[in-house]
Formats: C-alpha cells, structure tokens, sequence
C-alpha cells in the first residue's frame, strides 16, 4: 500500500487495522462495471437489529490509470465486507452518475460512498441523498456544498504548493512553463490555484498558457500540441497528473523537444515513479495522490453502521480527514515504487 499520512485527522483505529490487514496489491486494473459484488466466502452477518446492510459505490469510470486505481481498491475495501449488500457503479460522466445515485437511492441503500465525475452536477444530487437520511462518505472531488457526513480528500492545496515550489527552484526562479488543468471540480482549482500563488512569487517566472488536459493522456497529447505550436520556447510542463504528463511528453518528443523541457506529473504512477528513480532528465520528480483514499471511505461507511450506532459513532467520527502528499525524487522514490501496483 502506498505510504500516506493524514494532516489535521486520522482515520480511526479500526479502519486503520482492517485496511492494513486486509487490503493486498494487484497486478490487473479493476473493471468498469455496474452491479453487486459478489460474496467472498464466509456466513455473513447483518447489521443491528438483522438488516443486512446496503452501501452503493459510486466512481468515475476507468478512464486513466489513477482512476483504475480507485476501482481497484474499492473492490478490495469491498472484498474485506462480505456481509455487506454492495453496489459499485461506474461512470463516464456526471449524467451516467447522477442516474447511477438516484437508482441507489431508489433502492434504499443505508449509505453512498462517493467519488465525484465532477463537482458542480454532483452536488445537487448529493444534496438529495443527505435529505434522505442516507449516510453520504465523499471522497477525493468535493461537493460545492457541505452536505456529506464524512469527507475524505488529498491535500489538493498543498499538492499545488508543494510540485510548484519545487518547479520554481529547480527552474532557479526563472523560466516559462506551462500549465495543464484536470477535470473541473474542486481538486483541480484547488491544485491550480494554489500552483499559480507560488509561481506568482517569482517575477522571473512566466506562465505561457493553461488549458485543461481533463486528467487523460489523449487530451494532454492534443493540449501539448497546441502549446508547441504557440510558444517557441518551453522550459518545464506543469502537469499535475502523471497520465497528463505522457501525454504531453508524447507531443514534446513528437515535435523533437525533448531536449527543451522536463515534465512535472504527480499521483505517483508506478512508471513515473520509476523514472525518477533512475533519474530521467524528463522526469526529475513526482508527487503522490494515492488512489486507495476510497478503501478508506468505504471502511468508514461500515463501521458507521455496521453497529447499529450511526449516531453514537458519528459523534467522534472526524467530518473532514486530508491525506498528507510527499514530493517523490530520486532519493526516496524507491519508497513509493511498488512494481506490481494496478496503479
């Protein structure tokens, strides 16, 4: 499992032990599929009061390698569960996902546990399943509103801050980047504009253009075209997502610049990882994001309820829980390199 370290809360205890005891590494990416998973064996028991519980899942679809990576461990927070009614559905996009929520609404699920398309359809709906009484765990892409009882996020601001200050140091404070943005939503402002604060401290630092890549490497490819064509001369490639980032190094090599500028992705994507560990001038260093985040909100969505105490539990239960990022380089990637990783 990824190393991460929680700012402000920490998960509680009995998360904790359950994720580190049960959850393995895989070397195949989850599919994307809607339906209930199947048991893992064993005799499963019901909640309190003899009613087996009812959780539905709700994700983007597999449409890069970090998001292959939620589906991944969500089916192995699930697999730890066999007592429990599951539902995991995938999404393309925020219509797909609203129809996906109001079906488990629909079919009287106890909680929801949520990884937003994008923020600003989602939250209309999330609104809904907060009226209904039904447990809502968030995690990753915020709503626009306070409306789940429990939130689980990367620190996205300190990812912006932390991958810029090193771009700005390792340019010596001067040089023209560009920068590439995800999908609309609350991770990708608060990453952008976090960035943008830091490069904003360094006159000699000058932002050429920024345009969305929506987290995908075809996307990133024709967005870095597009850049090549306009600006003669790139130091160095802001790209927050390490998919965006091949991407973009795809149409840098392409166009035979290469030797131009170097790249800065982040989620920790084992391949990267693995550049920067044997020191590839395009990849000086990385910033994690790890996708197994959502293990951590289902976890917490069964011992919420399991218990029959969803009251009583969600009285010390944290609201909001941050996942801490590390800046990866040549020393310590091997720490964060984990070759049989989905993701």
């Amino acid at each position: 499992m990824r190393r991460f370290n929680f700012s402000l809360f920490a998960v509680t205890g009995l998360a904790l032990f359950a994720l580190a005891t049960g959850c393995t590494q895989g070397s195949t990416a989850a599919g994307g599929t809607t339906g209930t998973a199947a048991s893992t064996g064993g005799s499963p028991t019901p909640a309190a009061g003899g009613k087996k519980l009812k959780i539905g899942i709700s994700v983007p679809a597999a449409d890069h390698g970090w998001t292959a990576g939620v589906i991944y461990w969500a089916k192995e927070a699930m697999a730890l569960h066999p007592e429990v009614d599951w539902t995991l559905a995938t999404a393309e996009n925020p219509e797909k996902q609203t129809k996906d929520l109001e079906t488990m609404m629909a079919a009287n699920v106890d909680a929801i546990v949520v990884l937003a398309t994008e923020s600003a359809p989602i939250t209309p709906t999330a609104e809904e399943i907060n009226k209904r009484g039904i447990l809502l765990v968030n995690v990753d892409r915020g709503f626009l509103k306070p409306v789940a009882n429990v939130f689980i996020e990367g620190d996205n601001k300190a990812f912006g801050r932390k991958s810029a200050e090193y771009m700005a140091e390792k340019l010596g404070g001067k040089g023209q980047i560009v920068v590439l943005e995800g999908i609309p939503c609350t991770v990708n402002t608060d990453r952008v504009n976090a960035a943008l604060e830091v490069f904003k401290r360094y006159p000699g630092i000058q932002v050429l253009d920024q345009q969305t890549g929506m987290w995908n490497r075809e996307k990133a490819l024709n967005v870095m075209q597009t850049f090549l064509v306009k600006h003669q001369h790139i130091d160095a490639v802001w790209a927050q997502d390490d998919d965006m980032a091949e991407g973009a190094e795809q149409a840098i090599k392409e166009a035979g610049r290469d030797k131009e500028m170097w790249i800065l992705g982040g989620a920790g994507k084992k391949d990267i990882i693995k550049r920067v560990m044997d020191k590839d001038p395009m990849y000086p260093a990385d910033i994690t994001y790890p996708p197994s985040m959502i293990a951590i909100g289902i976890q917490q969505a069964v011992s919420i309820l399991r218990d029959g105490n969803r009251d009583k539990i969600m009285r010390f239960t944290p609201r909001h829980m941050m996942i801490d990022v590390d800046m990866v380089s040549p020393d310590n990637a091997k720490d964060f390199y984990f070759p049989d990783s989905v993701f």
